[in-house]
């Protein structure tokens, strides 16, 4: 089965720091991916790989089975099929309706298709209040679930999750993570990475989990593997809550 993203021995060096090293992992189509670790320890590079924002030192980054370079003409096309969401989400300096309706716009999807796609999303996200509001004027909350309506309104293949929920009261956490399991519901070939802090979150929502140390992942296992029956001493003592960072 061909793997929705992979990197295949992937290094990272931003001067003499390696922020990733050597890392191979296959995310499977239809998962949710957890990347768990230390902070330091590679996960965001790790997404910004997948995202084609960043080139690979050395070895590469193949989506949908195809090796694809940040560089090459390929990548706008196969990145207009990813998402990412951040901790601290950006909004343009427009309205609430204008910013989701932006992702449509660049993917050149028709104009009343678009009307209709927005006011869809705005209901969703509980957002049709703020419509014509500037988006920068939004709460925390309602900018994360902006960013979230933006980031999967165009339906991709691929989401990159990072730390998305670090910022969140419990209700809006709550909201979001039931948002993830619609928008995985609604496709079953859609694929989440999700790095995150939060071990139970981790927990509830998660197929499979890495451990990132240092830039490597020394260990990837699924859900009742990885918390129950780890073979790697730094992953019990990670889950344990043993670690300090």
């Amino acid at each position: 089965m061909t793997a929705a993203a992979e990197l295949l021995g992937a290094t990272k060096r931003y001067g003499d720091v390696v922020a990733v090293k050597d890392v191979n992992v296959a995310i499977e189509k239809g998962e949710l991916f957890g990347l768990l670790g230390p902070s330091g320890a590679g996960k965001s590079t790790v997404l910004r790989l997948f995202d084609l924002l960043e080139a690979p030192t050395k070895g590469s980054v193949a989506i949908g089975g195809e090796k694809v370079s940040c560089l090459s003409r390929r990548a706008d096309e196969v990145r207009s099929r990813i998402g990412m969401i951040l901790q601290k989400p950006v909004a343009l300096n427009r309205s609430v309706a204008n910013n989701i309706a932006y992702s449509l716009q660049i993917r050149e999807w028709d104009e009343d298709d678009i009307e209709k796609k927005v006011d869809e999303e705005l209901k969703k996200y509980g957002l049709q209040e703020r419509r014509d509001k500037n988006a920068r004027t939004l709460s925390g909350g309602e900018m994360q679930r902006l960013s979230f309506a933006r980031s999967t309104v165009f339906g991709p293949e691929l989401l990159l999750l990072d730390e998305f929920s670090a910022n969140l009261d419990p209700k809006n956490v709550g909201l979001m993570e039931k948002q993830i399991s619609r928008f995985m519901e609604e496709d079953p070939s859609r694929t989440v990475v999700m790095v995150t802090h939060n071990i139970f979150q981790a927990k509830r929502m998660c197929d499979r989990i890495a451990l990132m140390w240092d830039g490597e992942i020394i260990e990837v296992a699924d859900n009742e593997k990885f918390f129950e029956r780890p073979d790697d001493p730094r992953t019990a003592a990670f889950v344990k809550g043993d670690v300090v960072y």
